[in-house]
């Protein structure tokens, strides 16, 4: 039973379910509305205009449009981790029990406190921001920028997860038809019918874009009867997809565009395992603009407040939602477009007071007074509208009472998707408007009232026509669609764009940008179209000025003395209505966010109680905490000591592997490294220094060649990516003609280091007994292929990280966790420990081994101590700039250690070297400690750290300083091996 009668604003007819009332909450208060309304509609119903506040003047604003334009009704929806902001009402799906909240307002909207600065408009006009807030200085921080950012922003979050899911998924088409007006229905029939694989994609919730919001007949049926019918073919037709609720956000390359799916925005909750929205990215071989029109309003005094919509808006909301702005609704209008408006709400009994038409001829229409040559110079109404001032034509003056007034200023074609690579607009004297022009993206082609066909029938006509186009570029022959007949009456209007004399005639009503704003933007100079946005905001707001940007341009151009097309247009980007996060992260959200990687024995080292650490995307073992020890350096020393004193076994299989091969590649990795790789032999191993263009280090590790033919590279684990990266680089672009290929086996080889005095005894028992290990069958820096465990295949190789005795053992990945638990249980007798990356990096320290934190991106071989090692014999990359000047002086930084003078002190890791008296700023600084630790063989705190002339320095003292946290230890200058400095350990 229909409850129409309940509702103040509630009219018969529409597309609504009049006997499906459904209830929802707006600012706390509850309303009714019906199936098929949006919120703004339902609130029109119950007599609701105020529906927000502008960003900067905080005025009070109602609905502006019927569509993904509007600029002013942004509310809040939902609550808790659902909450969502900036919600444009005109789009917002009712449904029962939907949360909606105002925003830009405190404490309600009604009465706004921030609306005082209305009154202040005069010191808050454009540009003020860039004269304000520079003195006195100290004001910036404590006062301005607080006060700044408070202000900023429309909506809030609260800071809640979302516990809904957003998916992404890949599309692909013969034809994607953007747009489910009566240009791409008539295109999609075209296209399906020719059996195009096609994807109709329609913002709305409903097919048929303004057919749905028309009176007028097509041949024999109503637009909506046409529309049904023509849906239920498309829907039967499997080469054709419709799409409805997905807005095309984007035009990008090689005819890729960004769509989002709103599955389930129209419902409470989706439903289990079921994405809220999903991003769509559609490759499609044509894309076809069918996106429409829209209406642009006519500047005047006032003309913001609640009530003041446009014509096609209040027309919209009388024919497809049943409901009416108000029971008076007067007409402002420059064309005939309007007269249409007036004829629909008075043949819903909506009384229509007047038409005032800026036109000296305009037509006459039954039923209402038509003010021909007159305009509209202010409203009044302080929430709402409750009448407009008229000047006539023979400059008299006269108020008209009414709670809602309509205005065309005429329509502008929907550009956004034809500029978003960068495709310039060209004007269009037929209906004073700019259209698409000819630099549009690859494979797009434009139709209907988006290139500017403005009836029913050049719109069907247009969108069959290009259908037909864009299949015959692609082969598939096609006829154009039997369409029906329709209105194609010509555009008639006179253009006006605002009224002369106004104080303050609102151009871009959500950035509360004035035809004011314009004039002080072209007295201050800031005449060209991109300094005008810039300076006023105009177009900058979350609708990107879809509404004003034109009104705008015309004002200028009257400035200016310049036409609007010799003014120039600002161009649209992407995205053409705003995205939310989530459908941009999908379901990449938590550990899906940044995916970890878990090494071979992670399982194992779980088992064992260890503590995790996250090294980029690895979770790697950090220590191994046994009974009783209640402080992490327990656990660590206790791994030091025992590796250094019979063996430990740690997972290094995030090192990054690379494979190369070929007849080059012992050239290939001679260019790479800057030291020389050619003559290295088959089954052994070297050491390696990687340099960028500019000539500092960035990587270090080992290259093993297991043949002629054929070198495993080891990369750190920060740097696996980029290492491979860069060989590709070289191999593709730098040296194309070698015969080398490369591939990353990171993930497929588990690589284990086995250090200390044991670690040949523990290998021995778990490497087969045909391979001799022994240390004159496999000396320092020897590798080979050998099989483990009774013909496991495995790669070993004799390096050592530690300055113990070491080997790593690779075996494919698979065999990882077995291996693992092999070596531990073969390394029993000898009191096995495995050890994490806080042991390794304390052993690294004790070595003197360069790591990440001294390859950090400033530091060059020279400074690392390892300036022999670039060959002046051979090229390589960075070898030339490695030899300016400037990185080889005579005091440049050196890696060296350092040691407290009190066993006691700690060395702060980053701390400062400064002399031992003297000043402690930046001109003194002698250097900085890069990496610190805890040596339990040493019983002291060491550290490694870049010291100007450091090499000369031995013995020397300085002060470490560390003024964050008012620290300062007396240290000395020592070699940076502090262990094993002549290597025996690993040799033996």
């Amino acid at each position: 039973m229909s409850r129409r009668s309940v509702l103040k604003n509630r009219l018969s007819g529409g597309l609504i379910d009049h006997d499906a009332p459904l209830s929802f909450q707006f600012d706390g208060k509850t309303y009714e509305g019906h199936q098929g309304d949006t919120l703004a509609s339902a609130l029109l119903a119950n007599g609701v205009q105020l529906m927000g506040r502008s960003f900067k003047y905080h005025r009070p604003r109602g609905v502006l449009t019927a569509g993904s334009e509007e600029p002013n009704a942004l509310v809040e929806l939902r609550s808790g981790g659902r909450q969502e902001p900036n919600t444009r009402a005109t789009v917002v799906e009712l449904f029962a029990g939907l949360e909606a909240r105002s925003q830009n307002r405190w404490p309600s909207l009604d009465h706004d406190m921030m609306a005082i600065n209305d009154r202040f408009s005069n010191f808050l006009t454009a540009g003020f921001y860039y004269k304000t807030f520079m003195w006195p200085k100290a004001f910036w921080e404590k006062l301005y920028e607080p006060i700044i950012r408070k202000a900023a922003g429309l909506g809030s979050l609260t800071g809640e997860a979302d516990p809904d899911a957003y998916d992404k998924g890949y599309l692909h088409c013969d034809l994607l038809i953007i747009g489910a007006g009566p240009t791409g229905l008539a295109a999609a029939l075209t296209a399906g019918r020719a059996g195009a694989q096609v994807i109709l994609a329609e913002e709305d919730y409903r097919l048929g874009g303004r057919l749905l919001s028309e009176t007028k007949a097509l041949s024999e049926m109503s637009g909506t009867d046409w529309v049904a019918q023509t849906q239920a073919e498309l829907a039967a037709l499997p080469n054709v997809r419709v799409m409805p609720r997905t807005t095309v956000f984007g035009a990008y390359d090689h005819g890729i565009y960004g769509a989002v799916e709103r599955n389930a925005d129209h419902v409470p909750t989706p439903t289990a395992g079921k994405p809220r929205q999903t991003l769509w990215r559609i490759y499609s071989k044509r894309a076809l603009i069918a996106t429409g029109a829209i209406e642009r309003p006519i500047a005047f005094e006032n003309n913001d407040r609640p009530g003041v919509m446009l014509a096609g808006a209040a027309r919209a909301y009388a024919n497809r939602w049943a409901a009416t702005p108000g029971q008076s609704v007067v007409i402002f209008a420059n064309g005939d477009d309007a007269y249409h408006t007036a004829r629909d709400l008075m043949a819903k009994g909506v009384e229509v007071p007047a038409i005032v038409d800026v036109r000296d001829g305009a037509p006459t229409l039954p039923g209402t007074e038509v003010l021909a040559g007159a305009e509209i110079i202010d409203t009044k109404g302080r929430l709402g509208l409750s009448s407009v001032t008229v000047r006539l034509a023979n400059g008299q003056t006269r108020t008209i009472a009414c709670d809602a007034l309509a205005v065309s200023g005429g329509w502008n074609p929907n550009l956004g998707l034809t500029c978003h690579q960068r495709g310039r607009p060209v004007w269009s004297d037929a209906i004073q408007s700019f259209v698409p022009g000819t630099g549009l993206p690859a494979g797009q082609l434009v139709a209907g009232a988006a290139m500017g066909g403005m009836t029913t029938a050049q719109a069907l006509k247009g969108g069959a026509e290009r259908a037909v186009e864009a299949l015959g570029d692609l082969g598939i022959s096609a006829r154009a669609a039997d369409l029906p007949q329709a209105e194609d009456a010509p555009v008639s209007l006179t253009p006006f764009w605002h009224v002369k004399g106004a104080k303050r005639a609102w151009l871009d009503f959500q950035n509360d940008v004035t035809v004011k704003d314009v004039k002080l933007a072209h007295q201050e100079n800031f005449t060209s179209v991109e300094h005008l946005k810039r300076y006023t905001t105009l177009g900058m707001a979350t609708d990107q000025g879809k509404t004003s940007n034109l009104g705008a341009l015309a004002a200028m151009a009257e400035l200016t003395g310049k036409s609007i097309p010799d003014t120039g247009t600002t161009i649209f980007r992407p995205p053409y209505t705003p995205v939310a996060m989530g459908a941009l992260a999908g379901r990449a959200v938590g550990k899906d966010f940044h995916p970890t990687r878990l090494t071979p024995s992670h399982k194992w080292a779980e088992e064992q109680g260890a503590v995790f650490v996250e090294v980029g995307n690895w979770l790697r073992a950090q220590w191994f905490p046994r009974e009783g020890e209640t402080h992490w350096r327990q656990s660590v020393d206790r791994e030091v000591l025992q590796t250094r004193n019979s063996v430990g076994i740690c997972d290094v299989t995030t090192l990054g592997k690379i494979d190369v091969q070929g007849a080059d590649a012992a050239t290939f990795l001679n260019m790479v490294y800057a030291n020389g790789f050619a003559k290295l032999p088959v089954g052994k191993v070297r050491y390696g220094l990687m340099l960028r263009e500019d000539g500092v280090a960035y990587d270090d590790g080992t290259a093993a060649r297991l043949a002629e033919d054929h070198f495993v590279v080891t990369t750190t684990t920060a740097n696996a990516v980029l290492v491979y990266r860069n060989m590709e680089f070289v191999r593709q672009c730098l040296c194309p003609d070698l015969d080398v290929q490369l591939i990353s086996t990171t993930e497929a080889w588990a690589q284990y280091a086995v250090a200390g005095p044991n670690a040949r005894k523990l290998l021995q028992k778990i490497v087969d007994p045909e391979f001799d290990i022994s240390n004159e069958a496999f000396p320092f820096m020897g590798c080979g292929e050998v099989t483990v465990c009774g013909g496991c295949r495995a790669r070993l190789f004799r390096i050592s990280f530690s300055g113990e005795l070491a080997y790593e053992i690779a075996v494919p990945t698979r065999y990882g966790d077995a291996l693992m638990r092999e070596m531990m249980a073969a390394g029993e007798e000898f009191d096995v420990t495995p050890y994490g990356t806080e042991a390794l990096g304390v052993m690294r320290i004790e070595k003197g081994h360069a790591a990440g934190n001294e390859l950090n991106g400033t530091t060059s071989a020279l400074n690392l101590g390892l300036g022999r090692m670039v060959s002046t014999k051979k090229d390589c990359i960075g070898n030339v700039l490695s030899r300016r000047d400037g990185m080889n002086k005579e005091n440049a930084l050196n890696l060296v250690g350092v040691r407290p003078v009190k066993s006691s002190d700690g060395v702060p890791a980053g701390g400062h070297l400064m002399a031992t008296d003297g000043p402690v700023d930046a001109a003194h600084d002698q250097g900085y400690v890069t990496s610190a630790a805890y040596s339990p063989i040493l019983q002291s705190a060491i550290g490694l750290a870049f010291v100007k002339g450091g090499a000369n320095r031995m013995g020397e003292r300085l002060r470490l300083v560390n003024p964050l946290q008012n620290q300062t230890v007396l240290v000395e200058i020592v070699s940076p091996h502090f262990v094993d400095p002549e290597g025996e350990k690993l040799r033996a």
